[in-house]
Order: structure tokens, then sequence, then C-alpha cells
């Protein structure tokens, strides 16, 4: 994957969504700190279950449930922190949205891997599509499907040794 780097925000990721809460009437609990500050400890696509491993085998004795977990993900995406990329071996795998840059994907459709990307022209494209259909675009998200190039490399095949079947 190629390796995005994070921009700098005002606010932290925990203090943002303390405030979307704080705007939907909800506050900030100790399991969906603990939750934020997982989720961007680093910049990696994972879906749920993924996070509720990371959490369970966390050395701190801190422990989360799988129900707040997802609860917690669905909040997030709402609060604009995280997105839904795409769904891989029927699951929705997330990733940062707040703090990195506008990027796409490339997803395999054998072996469920996303590799970001990030192209001026595709955006540029998109702008004169747009601005010639007198549409108002806020941004864009790309996800192209196909086979990865590990995916893509024939297998090699056994050679019998003669006289078997």
């Amino acid at each position: 994957m190629d390796e995005l780097t994070a921009l700098k925000v005002a606010i932290s990721p925990v203090d943002k969504f303390r405030e979307f809460l704080a705007i939907q009437g909800k506050r900030l609990t100790q399991e969906r700190e603990i939750i934020v500050e997982e989720v961007f400890s680093d910049h990696r696509h994972f879906d749920a279950d993924e996070l509720v491993d990371r959490l369970a085998y966390n050395d701190d004795g801190r422990r989360v449930s799988r129900s707040t977990v997802y609860r917690a993900l669905d909040s997030l995406v709402q609060a604009g922190l995280l997105r839904k990329v795409a769904r891989t071996n029927d699951r929705d795998v997330y990733e940062h949205d707040y703090g990195y840059p506008q990027h796409d994907h490339l997803i395999c459709q054998k072996c469920g891997s996303l590799t970001e990307f990030h192209n001026d022209e595709i955006s540029e494209i998109l702008d004169e599509v747009s601005k010639s259909r007198g549409f108002r675009m806020s941004g864009h998200r790309l996800e192209v499907h196909g086979i990865c190039e590990q995916c893509a490399q024939p297998k090699k095949r056994k050679q019998r040794l003669p006289g078997t079947v």
C-alpha cells in the first residue's frame, strides 16, 4: 500500500468525536475513547472484527464489547472520522477519513487487498466533467475493482514424474 502522509489537523480525532457526540446529546465514554484511540493509532484498513480482536488482546486490561465497537464505528462514520471503503469477504472495510488526503483505491476481487493511490489527473478530469455540467463537486471516491499483480501471477503447475498419472 502506498503510504499516505497524515495531514495536520487542528483538533484531535478524540476531541472531534467528543464534539460530534455532544451535538447528538451523547457523551464520550471510556469505551468510545479507547476505540477512537485504537483506530487512530496507525493508518491501515480494518474491519470491525479485526478491531474487536485488537482491543481484546490489549495488554492494559481494558475491554470493549463487540456491540460497542459496531455502534462506535457507525458513529465515527457519521462524524466524518472514518469511511467505509469497500466490502471484502462480506465485511465492511474502514479507513481514516479525518486527517488524511483524498485518495482512491485499487481493490483485488480475489484476495481483498486494497491499494491506496492519489492521481492529480483523475481529480482534474472530475473537476472538468463537473464544471461542464454545472455540478459543484465536494469530493470524490474512486474504487477500481480487479485482480492485483500477486493474484494475477500464473500458478506453477507441479511436474509429474514419468510413469505417473
